[in-house]
């Protein structure tokens, strides 16, 4: 005679699978993001060696922008991002020959360029992975999580055409002789978040490096805020093709993953960047920006260094040696990655 099962023998291995599965998960999900950390570890070192390319052929590191020093643009995206002057290093050469460096990414959009998602600059982890659009909901540009080292806070004078003191600058032409404190101590790339929140373009905050993240919002006269309730309203990091350093690259003010509170009218609190003033956007303003890098990683982000090497920054590391790792020629703190 077959012996049936009971309700309570049936219950027990339901609770028996359901813990099972409890036990799984996580370590699925960790198998998952160490996975996703990888790839993006790939991408940072492939955009490191790019830049190196790059610095081969032409004899110099790319610049950040190109903007006649004194002079100020009447429209944005005028001058091309690193990511658009490295595509043929990293087997994206058609989409390179299809656009003109010297003419806006936005007057380009029928080439489908500025709207194509360049794998190489996104990384798996980012939760936005999807094309920015306009008011009328058409596909604009494509967002990317990698940003260049623009230094710790000044980013460039239009006055004097001179760079703050990282890897790359508007109007810069760099060689791996100026980087004094060596290429394996400063850092190239690092990772950011597309659609972050951000506001621009206030009065001059002056030289003064902030020291906490609040002392942000002081710095909101006459700004222009990009930041809101919906995704397409946080535009930075949205723009790959363009040069400035809220699209395209990220600064040492504060180290990684560091919350930098703005309280909106909305009543809403964003975690914000901040740039001063858009480059080539004034005849004299300096422009100083606080651009932090972040990921969705656990307790850190990527980043590769001007060697080409790629290392893990967690969360903890001091602010003197972060910002140490972002000057070229501090003879500062050294970077060591991942202690």
């Amino acid at each position: 005679m077959r012996r049936a099962i009971t309700l309570i023998e049936l219950l027990v291995v339901i609770a028996i699978i359901g813990v099972l599965v409890a036990l799984l998960l996580p370590a699925i999900q960790a198998a998952r993001e160490a996975a996703r950390r990888t790839s993006c570890q790939n991408n940072l070192r492939q955009i490191a060696i790019a830049v190196q390319n790059y610095q081969t052929a032409r004899g110099h590191y790319p610049p950040s922008a190109i903007f006649a020093p004194g002079t100020a643009i009447a429209t944005n995206n005028q001058s091309w991002s690193i990511h658009g002057r490295i595509l043929p290093y990293l087997e994206e050469e058609s989409a390179f020959l299809r656009v003109d460096l010297d003419v806006a990414w936005d007057k380009q959009l029928g080439t489908g360029v500025p709207t194509a998602r360049i794998a190489t600059y996104l990384c798996p982890s980012e939760v936005n992975d999807t094309v920015r659009v306009d008011g009328g909901g058409q596909a604009l540009i494509y967002p990317h999580t990698y940003g260049f080292n623009f230094g710790t806070w000044k980013v460039w004078s239009p006055v004097t055409d001179t760079g703050g003191d990282g890897s790359f600058y508007v109007n810069s032409r760099l060689r791996p002789a100026h980087f004094t404190d060596g290429l394996s101590h400063t850092l190239c790339v690092a990772e950011v978040k597309a659609f972050t929140s951000y506001f621009r373009n206030t009065s001059d905050p002056g030289p003064t490096v902030p020291e906490s993240p609040n002392d942000i919002a002081g710095f909101t006269g006459g700004a222009q805020f990009k930041l809101g309730p919906q995704t397409n309203d946080n535009t930075g990091h949205t723009e790959w093709c363009d040069g400035r350093v809220h699209h395209s690259g990220f600064t040492t003010v504060f180290t990684p993953n560091t919350f930098v509170p703005y309280v909106h009218s909305d009543g809403q609190t964003y975690d914000v960047d901040f740039n001063s003033r858009q480059e080539g956007n004034s005849a004299t303003q300096t422009t100083y920006a606080a651009v932090t890098s972040r990921s969705y990683h656990t307790h850190g982000v990527n980043v590769a260094v001007m060697d080409g090497s790629v290392h893990f920054v967690r969360e903890e590391v001091s602010p003197v040696v972060w910002r140490g790792g972002g000057t070229r020629a501090g003879s500062e703190a050294v970077l060591r990655p991942n202690e």
